[in-house]
């Protein structure tokens, strides 16, 4: 390998955020028996004599996870809270605790963190978790935050990514791609800011899209209504990349392909509309947007029927025993590969 050869192959643009995490941490080693899931799943779950914790972390960076010109700082403490909420109750675990740590600049103003953290008390409210400690200190530029989500479970049920069989259902929750179309209506009304500052925009026909962005919510109530239904999930998955990115992830871990169908595809009429107006296709939005946190699982084919029951599920394609053929099945019979393709914090065209 010659020298330009090297560096493109260390080049971060090079490579998505799957790929560096499993490079930069191949060499490590369980040590402890506590530790009963590690890294690969969207929690780490660690276990103490009948009791069994998860715990996930995300970090949030201004100008990579959001822009604060459109969002407010109130529902950016809310959101950083949701998304790990959000990973903890994916492995069917419920959440209890949070620390939050920030860095931040001294461009901000005292007022401006305690707006951050009405955010986040309200959604520790809101979920009844508790805010049990943190880290603050300060930033050379912006703002970062980062939090840990804890829950605990006394059973040994929890979900993880790779338990899928053979010919499970795929089944995933509410609707997708309205997170990823409130982000477009954001970056338009953005630039149309920077060219006339005394603009009013009308955001009115676009609520639905922009609060799925601005404030998402855990899919708690999806959890007890899988509990109410009687039906444990074979594997889980909350889609925060992308709903083709997650469904790779399922494959991944499970050794299993999967098929879905464009028209099971569950997306909102609004949605629809907003990306008609943007001139951008629903399916795509659903594929690859991101920011959704609904909750994508695997159920045994004898459930079909309560699934089908259900207003907030919808059955989106099946499992097989092939590897490496994550496909969707389009309106005309088309079969397109699915790739990777959603958020990735690492791409510049994001």
């Amino acid at each position: 390998m010659d020298d330009s050869e090297k560096d493109i192959s260390n080049n971060l643009k090079n490579i998505n955020e799957k790929e560096l995490i499993k490079r930069i941490t191949k060499s490590f080693k369980k040590k402890n028996s506590s530790t009963k899931v590690d890294i690969g799943d969207d929690a780490a779950i660690l276990s103490f004599d009948k009791t069994n914790l998860a715990i996930s972390q995300d970090i949030l960076v201004e100008g990579v996870h959001f822009d604060l010109s459109y969002v407010p700082l109130k529902h950016l403490g809310y959101k950083s809270v949701v998304v790990n909420i959000s990973d903890v109750i994916s492995m069917s675990v419920k959440p209890s605790q949070v620390l939050v740590s920030i860095a931040v600049s001294n461009r901000f103003k005292i007022e401006a963190l305690e707006e951050l953290y009405e955010g986040i008390k309200l959604a520790c409210s809101f979920y009844g978790v508790d805010l049990i400690g943190g880290d603050t200190t300060s930033s050379n530029k912006g703002l970062m935050i980062s939090v840990t989500c804890i829950g605990s479970t006394e059973s040994n049920k929890f979900t993880l990514r790779r338990g899928s069989k053979e010919e499970d259902l795929l089944v995933v929750s509410g609707d997708l791609g309205s997170a990823y179309m409130g982000l477009q209506v954001l970056e338009r009304e953005k630039k149309v800011f920077e060219v006339n500052p005394k603009s009013q925009p009308d955001l009115s026909n676009y609520s639905y899209c922009i609060e799925r962005q601005l404030k998402p919510e855990a899919r708690v109530d999806i959890i007890n209504h899988l509990k109410e239904l009687n039906i444990n999930p074979t594997s889980m998955i909350d889609i925060s990349d992308g709903l083709s990115s997650e469904i790779n992830h399922l494959s991944d871990n499970s050794g299993l392909s999967f098929h879905i169908y464009e028209d099971k595809l569950p997306i909102s009429e609004e949605t629809k509309k907003v990306c008609k107006e943007f001139q951008i296709s629903p399916t795509i939005a659903a594929l690859n947007g991101g920011e959704d946190y609904e909750l994508l699982f695997t159920v045994p084919k004898r459930f079909k029927k309560k699934i089908e029951s259900s207003d907030y599920l919808t059955i989106i394609g099946s499992s097989l025993n092939k590897k490496n053929d994550n496909c969707m099945i389009t309106s005309l019979g088309q079969k397109i590969n699915l790739s990777s393709s959603g958020w990735d914090s690492f791409r510049e065209d994001n």
